[in-house]
Parts: C-alpha cells; sequence; structure tokens
C-alpha cells in the first residue's frame, strides 16, 4: 500500500558521544518489562570499525541477495546477541549478614570464552594503530524502509508499514513466530521474543509521533543528534539535509531497500606521518565510510567516497562561512537551538 507521507530520521554522526542514552531511554520506554525482551536493544550504539548488534549483522544477509530464502542464517540469541551476565552478588554482598565468600564480582559467563558476546562487546575497539588508531559510533534503530523486505517476507501480512506516515510495524495479533522478517531484513532489526514466539521491533515511538513528540531516542539524546521530520516537508530539517544541501547518506544502500534514516559521515582527525606530521588524510579512512554509506544501490565504492569528500567539502565551506559571520542555513540547522528545530513532526 502507498503510503501517504514518509517519517525520516537523520543522525549526524560527528555529534554522537557513545553514552548509550538512547539505547537506554528506548529499552526503559519499550522492551524493559515483559518477558523474552532481555537481548532486544531497538535503539542500539555500535562501535565502527565492529561486528555491531546482533554479531555480524552486515554479513548475513537478506531478502535482497538471496534466491534461497532459506539459506538466510538466523542470529541466535545466545550466540548472535549474547547470553546475558550475571554476577554474583550474594557471595560478595552479605545483605542479610555474615562474611562474605568472594571478595570480587564476577560475571557469568565467561567473558573471555569463546562463544562470548553482548552489546557493546568491541566497544571503542576500533581499528588502526597508534597515534592513527580510530573509532566512531553508529546508532542504529529501525530503518523503516520504504521497500521493506520484512513486509513481503511476512506469509501472515503481519508486518506492515502504515499509511499515514510509513512507520513499519508487527501486528502482534497475527505473527505467529516463523521469523521470516528476521531472514527478509538484512540490518536485523526484528528480534524474536522466544517466551511470547511473536516477532518484535521499533515502533519509531509512533504514539509519541501522533502526538508531535519526537522519538525517545530522540528527544534524550545528550549529543541532540537527531533531526526527524517528513520527507514531503520541504521546511523540516530532514527535508533539507537529505534533498537540499545532500549531506546525509543512507547505511548500506546495496541492500536496495530505501532505508528512511540517514547519516552525516563523521569527520575525524588528521593522520600522523611516520615523522610525526600531521598529514591532511583523516584517520577514519574515507574508504571504510563508502563501505557503509551511500546515495543509492547503484553506486559504486569509488562513487560513495566521492560523496563523502564532497559532503565533508560542503560542511567545512559552510562552517567557514558561519564562523566568518555570515548566515549558514546549513550550520543552524546542524546546531539547533531548540527541541522544535530537530523534531518536526
Amino acid at each position: 500500500m502507498p503510503v501517504k507521507r514518509q517519517v525520516r530520521m537523520v543522525a549526524d554522526l560527528n555529534k554522537c558521544l557513545g553514552c548509550h542514552t538512547c539505547t537506554m531511554a528506548c529499552k526503559t520506554m519499550w522492551t524493559d518489562r515483559n518477558k523474552g525482551q532481555m537481548h532486544m536493544y531497538w535503539n542500539n550504539v555500535e562501535t565502527r570499525p565492529g561486528k555491531g548488534y546482533p554479531r555480524d549483522w552486515e554479513t548475513q544477509g537478506g531478502w535482497f541477495d538471496r534466491q534461497d530464502k532459506s539459506s538466510i542464517p538466523l542470529p541466535g540469541i545466545d550466540e548472535g546477541y549474547g547470553a546475558p551476565w550475571e554476577y554474583n552478588y550474594e557471595e560478595v554482598l552479605k545483605t542479610d549478614g555474615g562474611d562474605a565468600s568472594a571478595g570480587v564480582l564476577v560475571p557469568s559467563p565467561n567473558p573471555s570464552g569463546k562463544d562470548a558476546y553482548a552489546s557493546n562487546w568491541d566497544e571503542d575497539v576500533g581499528d588502526g594503530i597508534f597515534p592513527n588508531s580510530y573509532y566512531f559510533y553508529l546508532p542504529r534503530i529501525c530503518n523503516h524502509c520504504t521497500d521493506p523486505p520484512c513486509v513481503d517476507a511476512c506469509p501472515r501480512q503481519a508486518v506492515y508499514k502504515r499509511e499515514e506516515d510509513g512507520i513499519v510495524l508487527v501486528d502482534q495479533t497475527r505473527c505467529r513466530g516463523y521469523r521470516y522478517c528476521i531472514k527478509g531484513c538484512p540490518y536485523k532489526k526484528i528480534y524474536y521474543n522466544p517466551e511470547e514466539k511473536i516477532a518484535q521491533k521499533c515502533i519509531f515511538c509512533y504514539p509519541r509521533i501522533e502526538k508531535h513528540q519526537g522519538n525517545f531516542c530522540a528527544t534524550q539524546c545528550v549529543g541532540r543528534i537527531h533531526h526527524v521530520g517528513y520527507a514531503e516537508d520541504t521546511n523540516s530539517g530532514v527535508y533539507k539535509l537529505i534533498d537540499k544541501w545532500k549531506v546525509a547518506l543512507r547505511l548500506h544502500p546495496e541492500f536496495k531497500t530505501q532505508p528512511n534514516v540517514f547519516y552525516i559521515p563523521p569527520f575525524s582527525p588528521p593522520v600522523y606521518s611516520s615523522s610525526g606530521q600531521l598529514t591532511n588524510r583523516p584517520r577514519i579512512p574515507v574508504e571504510a565510510l563508502a563501505k557503509l554509506f551511500g546515495d543509492t544501490p547503484e553506486q559504486t565504492l569509488d562513487q560513495r567516497a566521492q560523496r563523502i569528500e564532497e559532503i565533508f567539502g560542503i560542511i567545512q565551506d559552510e562552517r567557514k562561512k558561519a564562523a566568518s559571520g555570515e548566515y549558514s542555513e546549513l550550520i543552524d540547522i546542524l546546531i539547533p537551538h531548540s527541541e522544535a528545530d530537530r523534531i518536526q513532526v
């Protein structure tokens, strides 16, 4: 069913602190009460380069690249997301009296075990060799794609795209937990609830959107990195960032789903040469960013890299303009003065 309008989000990665406030806000709001949701982070923040959450989600594929749909793996809850850690509190903290039998809190399962994993597993690890090591943060939610493979994948028509705003939802009464939607989604942003035996996912905080409020992850963000609005609203910040200034890109556009979450790629400090001199090369290789971000499925990696260089040039030119006292619409959008400047729904 065609949608009347499409809500979109832009995340400026130059302002993401990696504080996970968005993740905790989402967790507290939506997946912190019911059984079977402990591994669900509808919003998560990954360190890049890194394996992501679930582990190695980028290599698992989706509806877009497989003739044999049954060959697409499903992320196991313990293997893919990581078994939740427990600690020996009862041995260390003797709140009911007596002597402690252990002096140190020890996590279980062993985080050094070969199969150990968790959200934020490789946080701040990144890549490169000192002094040129680097990383950046990538917050992720469901992309509420224009061509969502999860909708096509569901044999029960339980997954659907709302006509009024393009938000993708799962009808919990129709879902039978077949998990074809999880296989179909190349971003692996649908989760299986093993207790209720149904699929669950980010709902783009639609009850708040209906009240003209922003997503909880966006409104609670410490770095104020998110902009939310409708693609058809030419006065909105998201329209201007994506369509007018063209400084926001899609994550893995080669997945052919037309995601509606966009990212402004991150700047980085310059690389030190072997003699200790600063160079003109950014510490985060543009080629690495090009493997993540682009405009369309048809772009080559070289074309993506050129676009990222172009975006850096646009933002730097506008920064200089603002620094000299001139007005810059782009910088005015990127440095919002109030929530109303970022959230326009």
